[in-house]
């Protein structure tokens, strides 16, 4: 399927049910020497909206200063996530260490920031997963899958999850 991949982008929302995604990523990363995950999640940006509201009650550097201690904390808290999750999952793949994954925390809209991830790190692949949400959502993939993939210069990996 693949020439030679070194370079695996894994996009993960976190959530239960994600874990076969991961398990498709360290079992492709198991069949090529010397590959490398990066575990990326995206924390998605504040809406326009939001922002004005809040700038009608706070000054911009408070703001500012507010958000970045906002998502400062929660990349500490989620890059824990990250490596409990690998630690559970990789017990049982000897011939892969955590020393082979990269815990990546970015800000943005998901699928941008999952594309832009992946050239700059000139990804072989990018493997994530995808739930059905809805009785239309069983017939297509869920939106951030669908954009990465229909944007994406890169082969994309898409593993379907459980229902949300």
């Amino acid at each position: 399927m693949f020439h030679d991949v070194k370079k695996i982008l894994y996009v993960s929302d976190l959530d239960q049910g994600s874990r076969p995604a991961f398990r498709a990523a360290v079992s492709l990363c198991g069949h090529y020497s010397g590959a490398q995950i990066t575990y990326l999640y995206v924390i998605e940006s504040l809406s326009g909206t939001t922002r004005s509201v809040l700038s009608n009650m706070m000054e911009k550097e408070e703001l500012d200063d507010m958000l970045n201690k906002g998502v400062e904390a929660l990349s500490v808290k989620i890059r824990g996530r990250i490596e409990r999750f690998c630690e559970e999952e990789l017990e049982e793949h000897e011939v892969l260490g955590m020393k082979n994954i990269e815990a990546r925390i970015e800000e943005g809209t998901p699928w941008r920031k999952i594309l832009e991830v992946g050239d700059e790190m000139n990804a072989d692949v990018i493997v994530m997963g995808t739930r059905k949400h809805s009785a239309l959502g069983q017939a297509l993939m869920g939106s951030t899958a669908t954009k990465t993939l229909t944007h994406s210069k890169r082969p994309v990996l898409i593993v379907p999850l459980g229902v949300a």
